[in-house]
């Protein structure tokens, strides 16, 4: 296979991701190019490029997800490669394949690959068929209310019907009983159709009170596959993570090679290359189901990088280049306890969206901290994508210690003129159930507020 050297590559991603991949290929010695919408135009990520060019207006379609506008900055500026970060066109096949058409080296797994795992409905089979553990649910999208009552009743209520094209719980609803069903099936379905342009949806039985656990894996294009252990993911709202950690608090040595014995078959089975995070639902029985494959990197890929030293951006270049992962499986050590907490630019309370200036920004240093952010004092921040503004990330020997230090880091960190989700996170340290590691998807469904919010910060 016919390896390739970047010398300059195009990240078509904004914020802290976009940050984050230019560092790496720094220490690559590999310039960058930043595309950027006219929102953006004073954003860190187009400072520290070595090239920047505006692809449009702040709305994402017209930008961020304007494929032609991305394509003729790559070609304007001769570019070898693209890293699509996450979100935006990190899992669109189509751009991939277009990538590919241009002679653009796509930094991710083949079009076909994307595909194949975008279709949650595909992907199930795909699992399926390679000995991945499924839950028990429709074989093909549901098509009418008739057909789901009758699959519910085979398989059991209560059901949770899931967009095939779709992710972040939209197009998702949890039905209990069955004169639900054809209601919440077409509210789906219109969701999905929104959301997605694609109204298809499935069905499959619903794990009360699972926990969310994932896998990060590593393959090259030679067949080579790794996982570097899983990712506690299971403090959630409304389908949406708000902070992780690695490892998690409940895994066992043997279920950790087993989830990880088990995502790297079904990459050999599919023929995948390049980072991508399998996600499971774990039942309190310590059963496992696979619930989605993410053919990029995730939001949360810090907490591993911390506690195996790995650096998945580095990877992921090497493996599109053509190199050899270079390691094995018996060479990955785990290390102490990583947490991430998202901070996002929301209010606490009512989690809404909470844009404007940054009058004053101050970052917690110290031993064991880290933190990925595209803001600075002054930086206005636009309402146009998504919220999350830092990911504030610590390392110590146990996971008690690292309680403790995220507690410390977050009382440190100082975010003026707009609101954050930094109280929110300081509860949530000091919640005794999170501190014991008894908690599932529900946690913040049960999570009482004992106290105000406001006064956690102080």
């Amino acid at each position: 296979m016919k390896k390739r050297e970047f010398r300059k590559i195009l990240i078509a991603n904004r914020g802290e991701i976009a940050c984050r991949i230019i560092w790496t290929c720094k220490e690559m010695g590999i310039k960058t190019v930043a595309v950027h919408s006219t929102a953006d135009k004073d954003a860190l990520h187009v400072r520290y490029a070595d090239e920047a060019i505006c692809i449009g207006a702040p709305p994402s379609a017209q930008s961020y997800l304007n494929i032609p506008s991305i394509i003729s900055a790559a070609e304007i500026t001769n570019v070898d490669a693209i890293h699509p970060g996450y979100g935006f066109l990190a899992e669109s096949e189509r751009f991939a394949r277009v990538c590919e058409d241009c002679n653009i080296k796509f930094i991710g797994p083949r079009p076909e690959v994307i595909g194949m795992m975008g279709d949650k409905v595909e992907a199930r089979r795909t699992m399926k068929a390679a000995g991945v553990p499924i839950l028990p649910g429709s074989p093909e999208p549901i098509e009418n209310a008739d057909e789901a009552i009758a699959l519910a009743r085979e398989i059991g209520f209560p059901v949770i019907i899931k967009a095939a094209a779709g992710g972040g719980g939209r197009g998702m609803r949890i039905v209990r009983q069955a004169e639900d069903l054809a209601t919440n099936l077409e509210l789906a379905q219109t969701e999905a159709l929104a959301a997605f342009k694609n109204g298809s949806v499935y069905i499959e039985r619903y794990i009360e009170r699972p926990r969310h656990i994932e896998i990060q894996v590593l393959a090259d294009e030679y067949g080579n596959v790794i996982h570097l252990g899983e990712r506690e993911c299971s403090i959630q709202r409304r389908h949406q993570k708000l902070l992780e950690e690695a490892p998690s608090p409940v895994i066992t040595k043997e279920q950790r090679e087993k989830m990880g014995a088990v995502a790297v078959l079904a990459c050999q089975e599919i023929g995948y290359s390049s980072a991508g995070t399998f996600e499971f639902l774990l039942d309190e029985d310590g059963s496992f189901y696979f619930m989605e494959m993410n053919t990029r990197i995730q939001v949360e890929h810090p907490v591993t990088e911390m506690v195996t030293l790995a650096d998945i951006v580095r990877n992921q270049i090497r493996i599109a280049e053509g190199e050899e992962l270079g390691f094995e499986q018996k060479d990955v050590l785990i290390v102490g306890h990583s947490i991430e907490c998202r901070v996002n630019a929301e209010d606490p309370e009512k989690f809404t969206p909470s844009p404007g200036r940054i009058t004053a920004f101050n970052i917690p240093g110290g031993p064991g901290v880290r933190v990925d952010t595209a803001v600075y004092p002054g930086y206005v921040v636009p309402p146009f994508y998504d919220s999350m503004i830092a990911k504030l990330i610590v390392h110590a020997r146990t996971r008690e210690l690292a309680i403790a230090r995220m507690k410390r880091a977050l009382e440190m960190m100082v975010v003026e003129g707009i609101k954050t989700t930094i109280p929110l996170h300081l509860k949530i340290m000091n919640d005794e159930r999170f501190q014991a590691g008894d908690f599932s998807t529900k946690f913040m469904e049960e999570f009482v507020y004992q106290t105000d919010i406001g006064q956690a910060a102080n």
